[in-house]
């Protein structure tokens, strides 16, 4: 029976490791880097990770190790490099979201199956070094495996959906109400990821507005609301500075409950009607 792995051999490979380990201190190797990460270099199958100098360099850089630990950034790649080092990742189809911090966005797979292929997921993933881009826009990132750094705008792709998602998103139109000929899952799940780190699509916030353009027209000021589960409990001043609180429905703001005698009439108005009689009963 042969022996594997004899002294000698062993010997020889912790040589080889310590030739390499060696070498590649007067190696230098092209990385992306974000603050706070590190970057990192494969020689033969061992891969080594280096703490980048400076500490919050964000972007790409020809680096040089300055120990086993930490690696300098020596100057800034061309872009053919970049392109060469990209080439030898795996390219995924992403739409932007929004803006993390820096130049990392979050953004959601064009396609979920062909995501879920190519990277094991189909989700809102973050994708760093966007250099150009906007909401909504289609671009092309490449996967390493454990990170997307993006590549470009994908060009290819038509810019309609998105010019049509932008006009959306600044109406503030919910995302179950946005309808329009090309529109796909993936854009309806970008649209909403987008308004939710938006403050005015807060249902809170919604409500809030709606109720004081109701009293805003009828002359009235909302002081405050409270929700009710159907209906929402609404403290509000009429023109003349009486304060008063209303039972308002969410549905069509028709009146539940005035809060003053209306002789069970309550129903036949609603919030905005509500401050005109209230100020003329």
């Amino acid at each position: 029976m042969m022996e594997v792995n004899s002294v000698p051999d062993i010997r020889k490979i912790l040589s080889q490791l310590a030739a390499q380990e060696a070498h590649l201190l007067d190696t230098q190797f092209l990385a992306p880097c974000v603050p706070g990460g590190s970057v990192r270099i494969r020689v033969s199958s061992l891969i080594y990770n280096f703490q980048p100098q400076p500490r919050n360099f964000e972007g790409w850089g020809i680096f040089a190790p300055v120990n086993e630990k930490i690696a300098a950034v020596i100057e800034e790649p061309s872009l053919p490099q970049i392109a060469e080092y990209l080439q030898l990742l795996v390219p995924v189809r992403l739409h932007l979201a929004y803006v993390l911090q820096g130049q990392t966005w979050l953004a959601y797979p064009v396609n979920e199956s062909d995501a879920k292929q190519r990277t094991g997921v189909a989700k809102p993933v973050p994708v760093h070094l966007v250099t150009e881009g906007s909401q909504f826009e289609p671009i092309l990132a490449r996967w390493d495996g454990h990170c997307l750094w993006f590549e470009e705008i994908d060009r290819r792709a038509d810019p309609l959906p998105s010019e049509k998602l932008k006009a959306a998103i600044k109406k503030l139109i919910l995302p179950q109400e946005v309808r329009f000929k090309g529109m796909t899952p993936e854009m309806r799940t970008v649209y909403e990821l987008v308004s939710r780190n938006i403050k005015d699509f807060d249902p809170k916030v919604r409500a809030q507005q709606r109720l004081q353009r109701a009293l805003k027209m009828g002359g009235g000021e909302l002081r405050d609301f409270g929700d009710r589960q159907n209906y929402w409990l609404v403290e509000w001043t009429s023109g003349t500075g009486e304060h008063h609180t209303s039972a308002i429905a969410k549905n069509d703001l028709t009146v539940m409950s005035a809060g003053i005698c209306l002789s069970g009439l309550d129903k036949d108005f609603d919030l905005h009607s509500l401050v005109g009689v209230v100020e003329n009963r």
